[in-house]
């Protein structure tokens, strides 16, 4: 597809080919040099340990287009220490640090033409991954690894900016106690299809899991983290071993800290206590926030800002952070790389 044909005004988040991608092999104990490829099919061994076992892992993250045309690279060192954690939880070897900012910046530079303009609200979409690959059919790591990163561009998540939504809590749990839910491997996200698939069902936007000890935490929203905003101005984000620790809100704990002034609580977060909390909302790649209008427990919903309406301080964290994003707002010193 070329980019003259995409409306950048109703881009989604959807799969589109674009014309190069990263591949690099683990072989011998090494990772190769790496290389761009225009091929969008792996072709890998029915033994694959990916394929029986679930070794593998993700990762997402964004380049945007600047109004001065440069291009920005948001906290890749980030999403590489994280890659790397979640690689040691599953026994994979790790990529540098430099190799996969490297990798992002020649994937972003071969897909240019896929960044949507600046003002549109859009992005393009980085999607790095390890996989074990390699003739095997035992319960052990792979003999060989591929790790990849694709490209593909995104539009704004919210059209017409942005929207409260509805979560129902569910019943059943995104990782287990002491399992892999602090690493971001495909598993965790397979076990949730089906309840948020319930959860959509019941015209809800998403579900929201319980800590998996006692279900009396809130954890995670989907596959987003969740934040709220106290009435005396805190921002509260749950801290648990099995919740996924993300980029945004790892960037939303400083911003509201520094440039919002407010004093930030990384802790229990119980769903008997929803009262507390003037405004809620789930952060993430793709959305960077999605405001919680309100959540259903128990058959009750909690409403918290308004249903319709954004609050506040949800607002000025979205602006804050998305304007560092596209360099509109000085960024905090390392978090964005030109590419």
């Amino acid at each position: 597809m070329g980019n003259e044909s995409i409306n950048w005004d109703k881009l989604g988040f959807d799969y589109i080919k674009t014309d190069k991608r990263y591949l690099s092999h683990w072989r011998n104990g090494e990772w190769d040099k790496g290389t761009l490829t225009e091929d969008n099919v792996l072709h890998i061994s029915e033994g694959s340990t990916a394929l029986h076992y679930g070794q593998q892992c993700f990762e997402g993250l964004k380049a945007y287009r600047c109004k001065d045309g440069s291009i920005n690279l948001f906290r890749p060192d980030q999403n590489a220490a994280r890659m790397q954690r979640s690689c040691a939880r599953l026994l994979m070897p790790q990529v540098s640090t430099e190799q996969f900012v490297e990798a992002c910046k020649e994937v972003v530079r071969a897909n240019e033409r896929f960044i949507p303009p600046y003002g549109t609200g859009g992005a393009l979409y980085l999607r790095p991954f390890v996989i074990g690959v390699g003739d095997n059919i035992g319960v052990r790591t792979a003999p060989e690894f591929i790790f990849s990163i694709f490209a593909i561009p995104v539009g704004a998540y919210f059209k017409g900016g942005l929207t409260p939504h509805n979560f129902l809590i569910s019943s059943y749990d995104r990782a287990a106690p002491q399992g892999t839910g602090a690493a971001k491997v495909g598993g965790n996200y397979a076990a949730s299809l089906m309840p948020g698939s319930q959860a959509k069902k019941a015209h809800f936007a998403d579900c929201i899991y319980l800590d998996p000890m006692t279900h009396t935490k809130i954890e995670e929203v989907g596959s987003a983290n969740f934040f709220g905003i106290t009435h005396d101005n805190k921002f509260v984000t749950p801290n648990s071993p099995s919740v996924l620790p993300g980029i945004t809100r790892l960037s939303l704990i400083e911003l509201a800290k520094t440039r919002l002034g407010l004093e930030v609580v990384e802790g229990d977060v119980f769903i008997d206590k929803l009262s507390d909390f003037k405004e809620a909302g789930a952060c993430g790649t793709a959305a960077v926030i999605t405001p919680i209008g309100g959540i259903s427990y128990n058959d009750k919903l909690h409403v918290f800002h308004s249903e319709t309406e954004v609050g506040p301080v949800t607002q000025k964290l979205y602006k804050e952070l998305t304007g560092v994003q596209t360099g509109d707002i000085e960024a905090p010193a390392g978090w964005i790389v030109k590419v």
